[in-house]
């Protein structure tokens, strides 16, 4: 069988007992970067072989790895922060599961937009998860059609992109919507910047912007 585990985003300790009994238990353990998880395992007393699976080889490995469940081993995948599967590899192994009857079962645990969107003050009785924008192909489509959603809208960034990201919302959506940027959840230097889009940019304009970013933004109203 497969098992999606979650890990921390930042603090080690928000690693659940569950998750670290099925890395225990598991034959081999799939990790996006195994330097990164090898910190954790390590931290953990994990002691499993670990090989690589990231989005520039998954397609050539899904079908072995399926073949390997298929004969009876059990297999869990990590990403480097947070579920697997939300802006990390995990769907063509897990669609790979479902087509061959393979058991999959996702653990609960960390993911970066969920602290991010609630403690953001904005309405979160609806929402839409859109990850990362577009960098070039497509991205003055992809604003155009956000500056229309009434929804809360919760994006990842990274830290060089943020001010620009930010500037091009301000473009798209109007200087006075309501946004929070949240970076470095769950670790010592935890920020989260609430206000309107133009607040917010000048707020990270005049600085250096570090550590992995979530975007919430206001719908349409």
């Amino acid at each position: 069988m497969l098992y999606i585990v979650p890990t921390p985003i930042g603090n080690l300790a928000d690693m659940t007992f569950r998750a670290i009994d099925v890395l225990k238990s598991v034959d081999l353990i799939l990790a996006e970067d195994t330097r990164t998880s090898g910190v954790l395992l390590n931290h953990y007393q994990v002691q499993k072989p670990v090989s690589p699976y990231h989005q520039h080889n998954e397609h050539k490995i899904v079908v072995h790895l399926a073949e390997q469940m298929l004969a009876g081993k059990t297999i869990a995948l990590l990403t480097d922060a947070g579920t697997p599967g939300i802006s990390d590899p995990a769907f063509l192994l897990v669609r790979e599961c479902v087509k061959h009857d393979i058991k999959v079962e996702c653990l609960p645990g960390a993911t970066a937009f969920v602290p991010a969107l609630v403690n953001s003050g904005l309405p979160i009785t609806s929402f839409c998860f859109e990850g990362f924008l577009p960098l070039k192909k497509g991205r003055q489509t992809f604003l155009k059609k956000m500056a229309l959603e009434e929804r809360t809208m919760v994006f990842y960034e990274s830290p060089m992109r943020l001010v620009k990201t930010l500037n091009d919302f301000i473009q798209y959506f109007g200087t006075d919507r309501q946004c929070c940027v949240s970076r470095e959840l769950t670790k010592k230097f935890e920020e989260n910047k609430r206000g309107s889009l133009q607040e917010v940019y000048d707020h990270f304009n005049a600085k250096t912007v570090k550590g992995e970013i979530v975007i919430v933004v206001d719908g349409k109203n």
